[in-house]
């Protein structure tokens, strides 16, 4: 094989792997969130170290995206509530053991991505640590519909996880521009990002919740979705895409909960 040859393939293959590590949700082009202003996050994590978001639900359950499961065992996996920082020792941190686990996950097609964590006992609620109220019914969000989503995940080339809690602003989106750009059906799913390409979630960020508006006027923010997978993670950033937290889902939750 000539240098030239040898070259191009070295370049091509470094490009497929970059791409395939990015298939994932982080906090790309985010700011700050003010300390303890979302008490209802939750950091997952794996042999003490983050691998996704969640939202504490109930005291004792914490919605998440099902593929972080994958690769972990309940024996090496924790959750740690009142986080802002993840590395600083936070006296309003509290960390549990996971008992078991409720995913609703088809592994080929990324449907149903969602999955319930029961802790090893009820988190003790306070300013720092709050659940967060799931709506009582939803519907598909209007493109345009304004959200915000918050993770402890990679905020940029460098790939390196943000130590701090971020957030980011995104829009929803046409469900068929997105199908078109990911090749699939996006049943039950919500696509959003940020018409500029600066912001988006991206890896550590999956299972966060996406929080949006329900009109333009109102200040307060629902539930909507979870983060579930996205193309680019770095420089131009594609639209990522939610679980949608549909009334199915709903059903399911408070099933599983009540069970």
């Amino acid at each position: 094989m000539s240098n030239s040859l040898w070259l191009v393939s070295i370049i091509t293959a470094v490009i497929f792997l970059s791409v395939q590590e990015c298939d994932c949700v982080d906090i790309i082009g985010g700011h700050n969130v003010k300390s303890h202003s979302r008490p209802y996050m939750a950091s997952i994590q794996f042999n003490n170290k983050h691998i996704c978001g969640g939202a504490l639900i109930e005291p004792q359950w914490v919605l998440t995206a099902a593929h972080c499961k994958i690769n972990t065992t309940m024996e090496g996996m924790k959750v740690v509530l009142g986080a802002h920082s993840l590395s600083n020792q936070e006296k309003e941190k509290q960390i549990f053991k996971v008992i078991s686990q409720h995913p609703n996950y088809n592994w080929s097609t990324e449907r149903n991505d969602i999955m319930l964590l029961k802790l090893q006992h009820k988190a003790i609620l306070n300013k720092s640590v709050m659940t967060v109220k799931l709506p009582k019914a939803t519907k598909d969000l209007k493109p345009g519909t304004k959200c915000s989503v918050a993770g402890w995940g990679v905020t940029g080339a460098t790939k390196s996880r943000s130590d701090t809690l971020k957030e980011a602003n995104v829009t929803v989106m046409k469900k068929k521009i997105c199908e078109k750009m990911y090749s699939r059906r996006l049943k039950d799913m919500i696509c959003a990002g940020d018409k500029n390409h600066k912001q988006d979630a991206c890896s550590g960020d999956s299972g966060g919740p996406l929080m949006c508006k329900m009109n333009r006027f109102s200040r307060e923010k629902v539930y909507s979705g979870i983060v579930s997978f996205g193309k680019r993670c770095d420089g131009y950033t594609e639209p990522s895409v939610y679980t949608q937290l549909s009334n199915k889902y709903l059903s399911w939750i408070k099933e599983t909960v009540e069970n």
